[in-house]
């Protein structure tokens, strides 16, 4: 059973809020990591600007996204114990963030209880993407984690999770 929804994936992914862009594709890029911060996947559509490896590049992303889950955590005005600012968090602990937006990108997050986290970098006027991502957390369970050739944290090779990811993210716009 998969943790969003029911045995199956759904024939039709969740329509989005999505804002058009002016190049007519919303995605920039897209990262999956597992709980130990091992970038198990990465593809880019829209990123014009490489500055860095892609190995600095995922760690920087990993960077920023423990850095936030603890600021969020700690800054959570309903929770007594606020916690010490870097210490890890369990999934689901405390408070989470899901999305920032900046005036060039907008980064959308989510983490599963098993510790999988998914990022998704669109235009900044992209909507809501939660059901986006919960959809593409289904997918890497229905071809990845079934899959009996793959083996965990290694990078994702799967054809079918690939191809299935990129057209579900291309048609975002």
């Amino acid at each position: 059973m998969q943790f969003f929804g029911g045995s199956e994936i759904s024939p039709s992914p969740p329509a989005t809020a999505a804002a058009s862009s002016a190049s007519g594709n919303n995605a920039h890029m897209i990262y999956i990591f597992n709980r130990n911060g091992v970038c198990l996947f990465y593809r880019e559509w829209n990123r014009p600007l490489k500055t860095l490896n892609p190995q600095q590049d995922s760690k920087l992303m990993f960077g920023l996204l423990f850095s936030l889950k603890s600021l969020t955590a700690k800054m959570d005005p309903t929770s007594v114990e606020k916690g010490n600012l870097g210490v890890p968090l369990l999934p689901g602990q405390g408070c989470s963030f899901h999305s920032f937006r900046t005036n060039t990108y907008k980064l959308s997050f989510m983490e599963s209880p098993s510790g999988i986290k998914i990022i998704l970098v669109t235009h900044p006027k992209t909507g809501e993407l939660g059901d986006s991502l919960k959809y593409i957390y289904n997918l890497y369970v229905e071809f990845v984690m079934k899959n009996p050739l793959y083996t965990p944290a290694t990078l994702i090779k799967c054809e079918l999770f690939n191809k299935s990811v990129d057209q579900y993210v291309r048609g975002l716009g």
